[in-house]
């Protein structure tokens, strides 16, 4: 067996690629503005299937308990389904309702990836070119832009080498509005300065321009971010858990609630960032529905796409030249995942998410704690370190 350090070093996000701002930016996607009180979602009724895989479940409990999360969560895909899925802890600090696996999870930006893709079907439609302009999606408010965003194009957005922030006010931007009125609010307060950088030339990791992503997807069809996302994703691959916002009733422990660091310990929170950051990042979902999207990139990047263009499939998964993000994806060679492994993870602060999918391996690893912070994000890998093990000690050869 490799030992977990080492072996990590393996699986690593890699960020330092980057420089250390991208891995705070993943994980701190509010600007230093305290989130929002939750709204009540409705409660998904529990499916029968899938049942917990004592296996996974002894991968992970040590590691909740090294860490001293509330709870931790993790699966294992391989082909078209999610052969395995295991889970630890309880929903809340102080309560006594455990953590399961048909539990929604909150996957901050790792909702990129699911924007990102609602975005290649409107693509394939016609509606969007990946090489649209702000100018042209907006021409009524090309002449108030600076310059040198009138030429930023969608696919600019989608690899955070459009120029712009990493944040912004957000909680400055009216929760009286809808959330595209909300988002318009932050393009007309965004493009009305010169980029910090010269459009398509640096990454610079940015939840504002996935948020203008989003809403030039609102531009062009006349409906809300949220309203595509259910059409166009969560519908097809049957995501029925998916959402928005925190999981759960507001006061009710019906679903897991988020935790913050407070010192040693963590503080729980039924609170996510605004939600006019949507397309960066605020669905929530079970795992097993995560899974279903992991399945879809990774059969896609196997010649088996559906919902979209192999060719759309190709372009979200292949980055510009000389970079390592795509559309939603971090794209880097791994030895154990036998070449190119996509991946991303996700913070509101008060959850972490993590996903990994070895193409040519023909598997994926997702996992996720209720609780923010860096040591929710070291457990995170080290539970996908430990997942990728039981991968190769069932004989799949990683």
């Amino acid at each position: 067996m490799v030992k977990r350090r080492a072996f990590l070093g393996e699986v690593t996000l890699g960020i330092a690629a980057y420089g250390a701002s991208v891995g705070r930016v993943f994980a701190a996607q509010a600007a230093g503005d305290k989130p929002a009180p939750s709204s009540s979602t409705s409660p998904v009724e529990e499916p029968a299937v899938p049942r917990a895989s004592e296996a996974i479940d002894r991968v992970l409990a040590p590691i909740r308990e090294q860490y001293h999360l509330p709870g931790l969560v993790g699966g294992l895909v391989q082909g078209d389904r999610l052969e395995s899925i295991g889970v630890a802890g309880v929903r809340k600090l102080g309560s006594p309702a455990l953590f399961r696996v048909t539990d929604q999870v909150h996957i901050g930006s790792d909702t990129k990836a699911m924007t990102a893709t609602m975005i290649g079907s409107l693509v394939d439609e016609g509606k969007l070119s990946w090489g649209a302009t702000f100018a042209e999606v907006f021409p009524d408010q090309a002449k108030k832009m600076d310059a040198g965003f009138r030429g930023v194009t969608l696919w600019d957005l989608l690899t955070h080498r459009a120029g712009l922030p990493a944040n912004s006010s957000w909680w400055l931007l009216g929760a009286k509005r809808s959330t595209t009125e909300q988002r318009r609010v932050l393009m007309a307060a965004m493009l009305q300065n010169a980029p910090l950088t010269k459009p398509g030339t640096k990454f610079a990791y940015s939840n504002v321009g996935y948020a203008l992503a989003g809403l030039m997807a609102e531009q062009v069809t006349g409906q809300s971010w949220e309203t595509l996302m259910r059409k166009r994703l969560f519908e097809p691959l049957k995501m029925t858990s998916a959402g928005f916002g925190p999981p759960g009733t507001k006061g009710e422990v019906d679903q897991p609630w988020g935790h913050e660091p407070n010192g040693k310990s963590f503080q729980p929170q039924q609170k996510d960032n605004v939600p006019a950051m949507g397309p960066a990042g605020t669905v929530h979902c079970t795992l097993a529905d995560w899974a279903q999207f992991a399945i879809l990139h990774l059969q896609a990047a196997r010649g088996k796409p559906r919902l979209l263009k192999a060719a759309t499939f190709e372009k979200l998964q292949t980055p510009p030249a000389g970079a390592e993000y795509a559309g939603g994806w971090l794209v880097i060679d791994r030895p154990w995942a036998g070449g190119p492994a996509l991946t991303h993870s996700g913070s509101n602060t008060m959850w972490y998410a993590t996903l990994w999918i070895a193409p040519k391996r023909d598997f994926a690893v997702l996992a996720a704690t209720n609780a923010g912070g860096e040591e929710a994000s070291k457990a995170c890998d080290a539970a996908i370190t430990g997942l990728i093990e039981h991968h190769r000690r069932l004989g799949h050869g990683v």
